[in-house]
């Protein structure tokens, strides 16, 4: 499908330092800007099909200008979910409604990009608003969940079960699968879920790995199960197109996973075929001490960008236009992934391009308004 003449982009010498609205190029694949939509659960989903919900809410975002618009954490196998009602790409029958979607992102210019998940220790809970949030037992309809060690996430969840080699390489598959089934659905970039105490996390972390086995104790032997995530993908995924990895980081728990841990790993996934660190932090432990405030994330993003030499993005209280092309022109990050802000402003970047003074081509039907 062509692209939309619809396309929000910079109008400017591509010789002048990178903003916020200069094109960023990965691989073959063209980023109108520097603004992407981050991975958000929506818990709207049945036996993980996409539907009218999440084709409005995706495809208001390309219409409003970001470069990037993400699915939210896709899980690759069904007990893989956070909820019982998060998105799927664990079978064939997901890639219609998903193809649905990705078409129409690229139709308004924006890149389509899935969310590559499994949730772990931290799956079958009730969705947000029901319960809290709070674990469903199998009793209640809830499933056993899966870790790298039988160590529950809140000490009033039932304890996961220890995953053998034999099933971390099945899961692994799993992903492969599903970045096979994401490339027949039309998207373009694949971000791994590496990150807020979900599996790949709980397998990096000291806090929640105490293996035995080539899997544990070492940093190499908890990065073993990541890295062969990323391989298998590769393998699946076309050299032309981006891979993105999101990580936690820090714990922000005595202990646990360090930015110094976060370096070395960039370093090592960025020889085989990551494009970018998507940088967040947190959730592993309910118990983390976070130091909130705008933008507190950036300085991770930042750290791993000049030490790993590998592109990164940014996130957390990213809320302001100036804000976020100080990010880019700083050289803090390549990319700035916005969440709370893009659900309370479908149209930032529009928006964005305004307040910096920069021309841009609305989709012709808002042009009036802009």
């Amino acid at each position: 499908m062509e692209r939309s003449e619809a396309v929000l982009g910079a109008r400017e010498p591509q010789s002048q330092p990178a903003h916020l609205f200069s094109p960023l190029r990965i691989r073959d694949v063209t980023f109108r800007n520097r603004i992407a939509v981050s991975p958000m659960c929506q818990y709207s989903s049945e036996d993980g099909f996409a539907n009218d919900w999440h084709f409005a809410h995706l495809g208001s975002r390309a219409v409003g200008g970001a470069a990037l618009v993400m699915t939210e954490a896709s899980a690759v196998e069904a007990r893989g979910r956070i909820s019982p009602a998060d998105l799927g790409i664990w079978k064939d029958e997901h890639i219609p409604a998903l193809a649905r979607i990705a078409a129409f992102l690229r139709s308004q210019g924006a890149v389509a990009g899935m969310q590559l998940a499994h949730a772990g220790r931290k799956a079958s809970t009730h969705v947000p608003w029901e319960k809290g949030g709070a674990f469903v037992p199998e009793s209640e309809g809830g499933w056993r969940t899966v870790a790298p060690s039988p160590i529950p996430f809140r000490e009033t969840d039932t304890p996961p079960r220890e995953l053998t080699q034999a099933e971390i390489c099945t899961i692994v598959e799993a992903f492969a699968a599903a970045a096979r089934r994401a490339l027949a659905a039309g998207f373009e970039v694949i971000e791994i879920h590496g990150a807020h105490g979900y599996l790949i996390n709980e397998f990096l972390s000291p806090l929640s790995n105490h293996r035995r086995d080539e899997y544990g104790g070492a940093f190499e032997n908890r990065i073993r199960f990541v890295r062969e995530v990323v391989e298998a993908i590769r393998r699946e995924w076309p050299d032309s197109l981006p891979l993105f990895i999101r990580i936690s980081a820090i714990d922000w728990a005595e202990g646990g996973w360090t930015i110094d841990d976060s370096v070395k790993l960039a370093s090592t996934l960025k020889s085989l075929g990551v494009d970018l660190v998507d940088c967040s932090s947190g959730g592993l432990v309910p118990y983390a001490k976070i130091a909130l405030g705008p933008g507190y994330q950036v300085p991770f993003a930042e750290r791993i960008r000049r030490e790993a030499g590998i592109l990164t993005g940014a996130v957390g209280m990213i809320t302001d236009p100036a804000q976020a092309d100080g990010i880019i022109r700083e050289g803090r990050a390549d990319l700035t992934l916005l969440a709370r802000e893009s659900l309370r402003d479908p149209y930032f970047p529009l928006h964005a391009a305004k307040a910096l003074g920069i021309e841009t081509a609305p989709p012709v039907q808002y042009k009036r308004a802009f």
